[in-house]
């Protein structure tokens, strides 16, 4: 029986070029033997999706905890590729930008878009601004939010572009309003295939929960736990129920509200706190990356503790933050813990563990 991954559509183009099924395995070696570091890695992944195996085995990011190898198969990694398309409406011959690693599954999945619905892709190294003196227009790209903030004068060169990985800051979603662009943020992870719900950026600048919700692509389903954190039920991309880590506030059967990582939760005399929405509140007044966490305490068991990278007045700036109007009561960090630079994570995520522990 023939797999429906041995083969790939018609109007499949690589870096200008026409590839058909029978030609990828002599492309992917020739990406391996000559190619540059990130089209080795597209080349490896290129033989490993010819193969008779239905299974792929990738590693997940360990943005939220130790990277981890696991095991997809290769037709739900079809029906993901078939979903976007349909969501986006991309067809035939349409242009794509290829700027993340193929080692993990946004740039993998960005491979399977283009064999699947015939997509002319472009390979470039992936870095901080991908665009830098390109001039071509492309319709379709995913990138992260680094990548979005370097690359904001050349956008309008992208037509439709997701961005996910990590959250994506205010006044990011504000710079955003000033292109043509269609930007839309993701919400997904290497289990569910890239993404299962999307929001529109230009709609994140509403306070309303309703505008800042994700919507749900069509066929996947949602509820709560005893936590409050979501639990996705996606068939045509993952047989099991997963359960994340993920707090959310339901809005309606094809909406939720994301609001933090139950993981990062804080309890500060008796007070569980989301350092997320705190996040949220400083966007506006630090411009350095930063992030909040919660270190021991004898008297409050946690403490909020202001975690930036660089230098500040750190007196100065926390009489500052005690003036905020913004500021529940318990939501004032007592403590600002500056970090000459961030771990990050392979992939380029703020490591929040490892910035804590080697802080």
């Amino acid at each position: 029986m023939r797999h429906p991954y041995l083969k790939v559509h018609p109007r499949f183009k690589l870096n200008g070029f026409s590839v058909s099924f029978k030609e990828l395995n002599e492309v992917g070696y020739n990406l391996i033997k000559e190619g540059e570091p990130h089209e080795q890695i597209v080349g490896h992944f290129l033989l490993d999706w010819i193969d008779y195996s239905p299974i792929l085995r990738i590693r997940t990011s360990g943005s939220t905890g130790r990277p981890k190898l696991i095991s997809l198969e290769k037709q739900l990694m079809i029906n993901s590729a078939l979903a976007t398309g349909a969501f986006f409406d991309l067809k035939p011959g349409d242009s794509a930008l290829l700027c993340l690693s193929a080692a993990y599954i946004a740039g993998k999945m960005m491979l399977v878009r283009a064999m699947v619905l015939g997509l002319e892709l472009d390979l470039v190294q992936p870095a901080s601004n991908p665009l830098l003196g390109s001039n071509t227009t492309y319709d379709f790209c995913a990138m992260v939010p680094l990548q979005l903030e370097a690359a904001l004068k050349q956008i309008n060169q992208i037509k439709k572009l997701i961005v996910g990985g990590a959250p994506i800051s205010k006044k990011l979603r504000e710079k955003v309003q000033q292109t043509r662009a269609q930007v839309f943020e993701t919400y997904g992870m290497t289990e569910t295939i890239t993404h299962i719900a999307v929001r529109k950026l230009e709609q994140t600048v509403c306070s309303s929960s309703v505008e800042n919700s994700f919507t749900l692509l069509p066929g996947i389903t949602i509820e709560k736990d005893e936590r409050d954190c979501l639990i996705i039920n996606a068939p045509d991309v993952n047989p099991e129920t997963i359960v994340t880590n993920d707090i959310v506030r339901i809005i309606s059967d094809t909406q939720f509200e994301w609001l933090g990582r139950y993981d990062n939760i804080i309890n500060s005399g008796g007070v569980k706190i989301i350092p997320e929405r705190i996040e949220g509140k400083l966007e506006s007044v630090i411009d350095n990356r930063f992030f909040i966490a919660g270190m021991p305490d004898e008297k409050l068991g946690q403490k909020i503790v202001l975690i930036l990278e660089g230098e500040v007045d750190k007196v100065a700036f926390l009489k500052k933050l005690k003036s905020m109007k913004e500021f529940e009561k318990y939501e004032v960090p007592k403590e600002i813990v500056c970090v000459t630079d961030f771990i990050e994570t392979e992939n380029g995520k703020i490591n929040r563990i490892k910035t804590i522990i080697y802080s």
